[in-house]
């Protein structure tokens, strides 16, 4: 027989791991990032940092960020603005490497559809041309606690119309 010393010691042990991975797990799951994650098949074209495919500084997006040759970006459509392709949302293309950042939305008419950034090499967007492609991206799921039940208005209600690309 075990003296009890030592059977209440295994016994104090078992039950202490139990707290500490219950806690390790409360902790862990409490800390982690809950996100929603989005797949949706869209139009993909193309466009380039030239004048005429635009209103106003070509470099310039209709959020106010500044586009660079060489970035990984793309423009939204604005009913894909509602379903959190919001400015800054990362989005994977399947078939493409790497990861994109929503930096433009595009003119009110169209719907489903994205834009691929090509900097200022025509000839790439061209070849591009319009294919139908798989997007992925993830929005954080709403915390209960911090609802307020006013939305923010409409997305673009002040919006003035030299601030979005025209023609795509």
């Amino acid at each position: 027989m075990f003296p009890l010393y030592f059977t209440l010691s295994v016994f104090s042990a078992g039950k202490l791991l139990l707290v500490a991975a219950l806690s390790l797990s409360f902790l862990f799951h409490s800390c982690k990032p809950k996100y929603n994650k989005h797949q949706l098949e869209v139009t993909a074209t193309a466009y380039t940092s030239h004048g005429w495919q635009t209103q106003g500084d070509p470099r310039v997006t209709a959020w106010g960020d500044t586009l660079k040759p060489g970035m990984k970006a793309i423009a939204v459509s604005r009913d894909l603005i509602g379903r959190g392709l919001t400015s800054g949302t990362e989005v994977q293309i399947e078939g493409m490497p790497g990861t994109y950042r929503v930096m433009d939305k595009m003119n009110r008419r169209w719907e489903k559809k994205i834009d691929v950034y090509m900097g200022r090499d025509l000839q790439k967007a061209r070849e591009w041309g319009r294919k139908k492609v798989v997007i992925h991206w993830k929005t954080p799921v709403e915390d209960d606690s911090k609802k307020s039940g006013f939305d923010g208005g409409s997305e673009n209600a002040t919006e003035s119309p030299s601030k979005t690309r025209s023609g795509k």
